[in-house]
């Protein structure tokens, strides 16, 4: 078998997001009707007989299929889906996996044209009756497709026998059908010319692009009709109807070098060319002597005048028009098209009516005709403001009476009178005056609202199969500028020591300039007036817009801190895009209290508290995880409606840098975030004596930690969160399940390389086994793959820097001399970069150093305990100065719960450890700190209480 289609889809298409809007359904083609067969979709509950069913294929697409052939009681009996690419498991696999059900990964099926015996004995052992195939991207060889006793399905997104090939939807556009949809096939040899099992269509809409037809249609019916097609099979109802040659077309697959522009074709030809190559790979042409690719084509009136500035295209009829809804181009019949994005060669996107803009923020003089639009809207004003007596350029409109209603009216008669000025409700809020409101509509109409171009000095690397684009500059008020006399320093590549770019050096005058940014964005901008909701809408954008550069994130931040890929992607990156979602959702669930109080008669009171944000917060993270700490912080603190000022570690800078690009995409205006890279003494250290700051929050070490809470005392009582070291102990008891122990020992201590806020500072082990565990522990040890982290077999990276290397080697170095055992480890790796090795210590005593001090790397230091003596394990558990922390194994639910309530630590891990998660608060005791991260509680660190008593 050929490949099918879908590969296209799974890269480019979000297909969880995909709903169906009843299309009209068509129960077959001509084909199906001439052989006198219908197919009613029927909405009921299976009843026939359930079959084993081997699932092959991969995506969402694959998935749902899945989760609804199980649903009708059918037994997967094998799920074959590809590999798993950069550490993460296919959707389907995921699925499965979840399920207990079988999964094969295999890479390929057939090798010189030859199937694998191997791989093929594998799947005939499933026993499988039937092959569904909802989306396949490999080459399945026929000794598989005909092995089943009901043969092979599989889903087309075309009316087969028209578009085989793997772009049939691209093609469906590109020539113009007026009909789309799918077809369910029986497998044969031939390249999707098997017997029609079942088909629908859809009408094709004249502005559809490749996603809206398949998120609308071929999505969520594909996975209905896939489904129904194995009901008939089961019910021994399901049709062979052979495709007829008449009609039957193949289309090569589209690639960017074959869709470029051919001009001499009429508007509709060019419109259909751009829209089926919309968004991948994209349809482009030369201008200004550069490779521009053309997005959002659609169909416009020919009978309306076009205005705006005349833009060159070699090879086009005439020359297109760069207008305030885009760029309008014509055909060879003197037709047109409107475009409303381009992309340059180098990524860069931009609204077409954007091409020529300079910007200007200068009040705009309005022509004859927009006066004459300004009075109609005037006029709108004061039908809806009844009570004020005249319109003045100064009327507001919330503070003359309107409501949110008024609001929603007041944007639809816009749209009556300007069809082109789409409003949004927000649009209404932010500009409350008269004035104001005209002046922002006038800009619509010209196409000059959008927010000016970010401009970003990327340094860019080819580097884990892809290119990343890394800001280097300061983010200061929503741009990226250098510091203060341009001054920079070097961020280095921990896995080979290596420099990666120069990156501005934040100065004195570089922390004023922000904290004014971040105090006027509050004070004055839109930022401080707009309302939860729509604050929550922005960090929910924000989040999807890390996701979708989740992969370039995670590399920049293995190069960058030595985290291994594979747990960047999860952890590191994974969590923050969670930790913003998370935070997005409470945006508008952040209120007060009614409350009773005495009365003072006659009189009647009421009293309420609100909570209000604080302001302008500092935050300073650590480098262990440079996006994670941020998140953790930045996004409460956004949630509760505060700006940011925020100083990631010197020596790991690239991933906040890269966040306040994405945030500036989001939308969030300028001055709510800010980035500052730069030493603590100069950044930390300003931020904490600022007098405009009102919160400061920290992680970082115990030492520092103590000297922030000092000045932010000194200088105008700071609300001070402190998150500090650690030297948690894990406790792990005799009747423990000991290989659990040992692999969530091992994840305690070396969990991204040791370097772990939370990691179990000291095991205490009960003496009865001991030994054991250490044996079992320094097996496992033996078995880690130190090297480069973007090798995705890799287990162990570098450290994050020289200076913590060096320290390791020394803390290890006490260890030793005073008697403790090392068992293995110890020392740096033998190679280029920060490497240091796992370490075992053991008869480590409670006097010594490495029992007392936080290493802050992958060394485990162990302890005996008698048996027996639950309560003297816990005194030396408890016997430090840190309480961040803490763990417990044991089958015994009451022995668990009395140590868990012993343990003195914000967090107590009990048969599991490391296990944090969004909705959890976190955060220590004693001088482990003070203040919540995540969960409900931290946004308590980022709100002020306010109490309101009225008399009436």
């Amino acid at each position: 078998m050929d490949k099918n289609l879908f590969e296209f889809f799974n890269e480019n298409i979000k297909l969880d997001r995909a709903s169906g809007t009843g299309e009209r359904r068509c129960a077959f083609d001509r084909s199906f009707k001439q052989a006198g067969k219908r197919w009613v979709c029927r909405q009921r509950t299976h009843k026939g007989v359930r079959m084993r069913i081997a699932v092959i294929g991969q995506s969402l697409f694959g998935q749902e299929v899945y989760k609804e052939l199980r649903k009708d009681g059918h037994t997967i009996v094998g799920v074959f889906t590809i590999p798993d690419k950069d550490g993460k498991a296919d959707p389907l696999a995921t699925e499965a996996e979840k399920d207990g059900v079988p999964v094969f990964k295999f890479p390929r099926w057939r090798l010189k044209g030859q199937a694998i015996q191997e791989v093929v004995t594998q799947y005939k052992a499933t026993g499988a009756e039937l092959n569904v195939l909802p989306f396949c991207s490999q080459f399945i060889p026929m000794e598989v497709i005909d092995h089943p006793r009901h043969g092979s399905i599989i889903y087309h997104p075309s009316l087969l026998p028209r578009h085989r090939g793997a772009s049939a939807i691209n093609w469906t556009l590109i020539h113009g059908d007026k009909k789309g949809g799918f077809t369910v096939f029986w497998g044969d040899d031939g390249l999707d010319t098997g017997p029609i099992l079942l088909q629908r269509e859809c009408d094709v809409e004249p502005n559809d692009t490749v996603n809206t037809i398949y998120k609308r249609f071929l999505f969520p019916e594909g996975v209905k009709g896939t489904v129904e097609a194995v009901r008939l099979i089961a019910e021994g109802k399901a049709p062979k109807i052979t495709q007829p040659a008449e009609g039957a077309t193949y289309e090569c697959i589209q690639k960017k070098d074959n869709a470029k522009i051919d001009w001499n074709q009429s508007a509709e030809a060019l419109h259909n060319w751009i829209r089926g190559n919309d968004k991948v790979p994209g349809a482009w042409a030369e201008v200004d002597g550069q490779k521009v690719t053309f997005y959002g084509s659609s169909l416009v009136d020919n009978g309306t005048a076009v205005n705006g500035q005349p833009l060159e295209i070699p090879g086009a009829s005439q020359p297109g028009i760069v207008t305030k809804s885009g760029l309008v181009l014509f055909g060879n019949d003197g037709k047109t098209l409107l475009v409303k994005n381009l992309q340059f060669e180098d990524g860069k996107m931009i609204a077409a009516a954007q091409y020529f803009r300079s910007g200007s923020s200068a009040a705009v003089e309005l022509t004859e005709e927009e006066k004459t639009f300004a009075e109609q809207m005037r006029a709108v004003w004061q039908s809806i403001l009844s009570n004020v007596s005249q319109i003045e350029d100064s009327t507001d409109f919330f503070k003359s009476g309107a409501a949110s209603m008024d609001v929603v009216r007041l944007v639809e008669e816009v749209k009556l009178r300007a069809s082109s000025c789409q409003l949004q409700n927000e649009d209404v809020y932010m500009n409350t005056t008269f004035k104001d409101f005209i002046q922002m509509c006038v800009r619509k109409l010209r196409g000059e609202d959008d927010e000016e171009e970010l401009v970003v000095d990327y340094v860019e690397k080819n580097i884990n199969n892809m290119i990343i684009k890394m800001p280097h500059q300061l983010f200061i008020n929503g741009e990226f500028v250098d510091a203060e006399g341009g001054k920079t320093y070097k961020t280095i590549n921990p896995t080979d020591g290596t420099a990666i770019c120069d990156v501005s050096l934040a100065q004195i005058s570089d922390v004023d300039r922000a904290v004014a940014a971040a105090k006027e964005a509050f004070e004055e901008g839109e930022w401080g007036k707009m309302n939860p909701r729509d604050r929550g809408r922005l960090i929910y954008r924000l989040a999807d817009l890390m996701e979708e550069h989740q992969e370039e994130l995670a590399t920049i931040e293995a190069i960058d801190s030595g985290a291994v890929y594979t747990l960047a992607l999860k952890t590191h990156v994974g969590m923050s895009i969670q930790t913003f979602r998370y935070f997005a959702g409470w945006c508008d669930k952040i209120q007060g209290s009614t409350i009773p109080i005495n009365q003072a008669r006659p009189n009647r009171n009421l009293t309420f508290t609100k909570k209000e944000p604080m302001g302008v917060c500092a935050i300073v993270i650590p480098w262990n995880y440079p996006l994670m700490m941020l998140a953790w912080k930045t996004a409460a603190c956004l949630a509760a409606g505060n700006t940011v000022v925020l100083k990631p570690a010197q020596v790991t800078p690239l991933t906040a840098l890269k966040f306040a690009e994405l945030a500036a995409r989001a939308g969030l205006p300028k001055g709510v975030i800010n980035i500052l890279p730069g030493s603590g003494a100069l950044v930390g250290q300003r931020l904490s004596d600022h007098p405009d700051v009102r919160k400061l929050g920290f992680t970082g070490s115990t030492e520092i930690g103590k000297h922030i809470m000092k000045s932010c005392a000194v200088s105008n009582v700071k609300k001070v969160s402190l998150e500090l070291g650690g030297k948690s102990p894990l406790i792990i008891f005799s009747d423990c399940e000991m290989d659990k122990a040992v692999r969530m020992g091992m994840s305690s201590v070396f969990f991204n390389k040791g370097e772990n806020c939370i990691a179990a500072g000291r095991l205490f082990v009960e003496d009865s086994i001991h030994d054991l565990f250490v044996q079992k522990v320094v097996e496992e040890v033996k078995k880690m793959k130190i090297g480069d982290p973007l090798d995705r077999s890799t287990d162990h990276g570098p450290q994050n820097h020289k200076a913590h290397l060096d320290k390791l080697v020394e803390y290890c170095q006490t260890g030793v001399k005073e008697g403790a055992t090392l068992v293995c480890g110890g020392r740096q790796v033998q190679r280029p970069g920060f490497f240091f090795e796992p370490t075992v210590f053991t008869d480590v005593q409670d006097h010594m150093y490495i029992a007392k001090e936080e290493s802050f790397g992958p060394v485990m230091i162990i302890s005996k305990f008698k048996s027996g003596e639950v309560d003297d394990v816990l005194r030396r558990a408890n016997a430090t100065e840190y309480g961040l922390a803490s763990g417990v194994f044991t089958r015994d639910i009451s022995k668990a719960l009395y140590v868990s309530e012993r343990l003195n630590a914000g967090t107590v891990f009990v048969n599991t450890y490391n296990k944090t998660d969004v909705a959890a608060p976190f955060g220590g005791f004693k001088q482990s700190g003070f203040g919540k991260d995540l969960g409900q509680e931290a946004l308590n660190e980022y709100l002020k209480t306010k109490a309101v008593t009225i008399e009436y």
